[in-house]
């Protein structure tokens, strides 16, 4: 990755961090199972569900390198109240992949799909958030495979449950519902500067109408 026409996206690192958060120094492995094997001929990124055109997209390993590539300064908070503070990001801005790959008018969510199939769901404005970043890199280096390689998702202004490690596509959804953790008790948006951790939390709206 890293193409000549590819343009560099940096945010400002927080001085302040959110409430209940201690700085970071150095990065913790967290995480639910096994870290997966991976198998460059066999891993696929995919874009499926309420497509525009109704169609599913999908990349392999070589085909996602070859997109533009990206840098983005930001921020990792964890549910677990440690934060990383300035970090650089690497990798497909999620923006490049709704352009290639664009949601259906009516789409209103998308759940990110991980190994083993682990979910996670976002709002669409989330995931379209200025600096929501598929990441290859951390400080300009490829990612360990503990933290996530080939691809995780970054989303800098929610906690990082909502970026999974080991990501392999997005669904486009037209209702929200639940993803891995957020049916396990996790708050269904995760804004750490709102403190939203547990789904007891979750005021009217905040989550998927019953």
């Amino acid at each position: 990755m890293g193409q000549p026409e590819s343009r560099e996206r940096q945010g400002a690192a927080q001085t302040e961090l959110p409430p209940g958060q201690r700085l970071q120094r150095g990065w913790p492995v967290t995480h639910y199972g096994p870290v997966p094997k991976f198998k460059p001929e066999r891993w696929e990124f995919r874009v499926f569900g309420a497509t525009a055109d109704g169609d599913k997209h999908c990349w392999n390993h070589e085909e996602f390198s070859a997109l533009p590539f990206e840098t983005v300064v930001a921020d990792l908070h964890c549910v677990t109240k440690f934060s990383m503070v300035g970090a650089e990001w690497g990798g497909v801005s999620a923006h490049t992949i709704a352009e290639l790959a664009p949601p259906a008018p009516d789409v209103t969510h998308v759940m990110v799909w991980a190994e083993y199939g682990f979910s996670s769901n976002l709002r669409l404005a989330d995931f379209l958030g200025d600096r929501t970043l598929f990441a290859t890199h951390n400080g300009g280096d490829l990612l360990t495979a503990e933290h996530g390689f080939p691809l995780r998702l970054v989303v800098p202004h929610l906690y990082a449950w909502k970026g999974p490690k080991w990501v392999r596509g997005i669904e486009y959804m037209t209702a929200d519902r639940r993803g891995f953790w957020e049916e396990r008790g996790y708050h269904n948006i995760g804004d750490p500067w709102r403190e939203q951790r547990y789904s007891y939390q979750e005021e009217p709206g905040d989550g998927p109408e019953l």
